[in-house]
């Protein structure tokens, strides 16, 4: 059998935030089953939009903007699930993981559906205590119509307030369903 390969995309431009600490969690708790998780680290990366030119949908599977997305497709296409770490700014996901999301226009056309079936789990940090003041709740309903769409299986989100970067270190419990999050999608 083959060993189960999950994607796990940090979005935050601050590598010891606590979305980022969290995605960390969740590809430990990915390597407790067994499975491997493949981290990018979206906004050390050169990703550019979507140019809308539909040759990704001309039947190639392929996208003709060659920048750093063409890293990450071939993880995407092979793997078994995907997690999005991303803060909350301006009420919803950050730029970095909505731009590399768009991208996955790419990845489904009349021809098929690559990420028809994955796992799907979601990071949320942001700087309110509450999922709907802070727009939190716009990234999850965002999150959850995408893998509708995409016929995915969301297997869990897991959100918290975070003021400063990196408040989650002292949140044993919040790091632990973060593993646990791992542990659920590579199941």
């Amino acid at each position: 059998m083959n060993k189960k390969l999950i994607v796990v995309l940090k979005s935050s431009p601050r590598s010891q935030s606590s979305s980022s600490l969290l995605a960390d969690q969740v590809a430990a708790g990915v390597q407790s089953k067994g499975a491997e998780p493949v981290v990018f680290d979206l906004a050390g990366m050169n990703i550019n939009p979507c140019d809308a030119c539909d040759f990704c949908q001309s039947g190639d599977v392929g996208c003709s903007v060659k920048d750093d997305m063409q890293q990450i497709y071939p993880k995407l296409r092979e793997a078994d699930g995907i997690v999005i770490a991303s803060p909350v700014y301006w009420f919803t996901l950050c730029a970095q993981a909505k731009v590399c999301i768009d991208r996955w226009y790419a990845l489904q056309g009349d021809w098929g559906n690559i990420l028809e079936g994955k796992r799907f789990g979601l990071i949320l940090a942001y700087g309110d205590t509450d999922p709907y003041t802070s727009g939190g709740i716009n990234a999850i309903r965002s999150f959850q119509d995408m893998v509708r769409y995409l016929h995915g299986e969301a297997v869990g989100i897991v959100y918290c307030t975070s003021v400063k970067p990196g408040d989650v270190s002292s949140q044993p419990e919040l790091l632990k369903r973060a593993f646990h999050l791992g542990d659920i999608i590579a199941e």
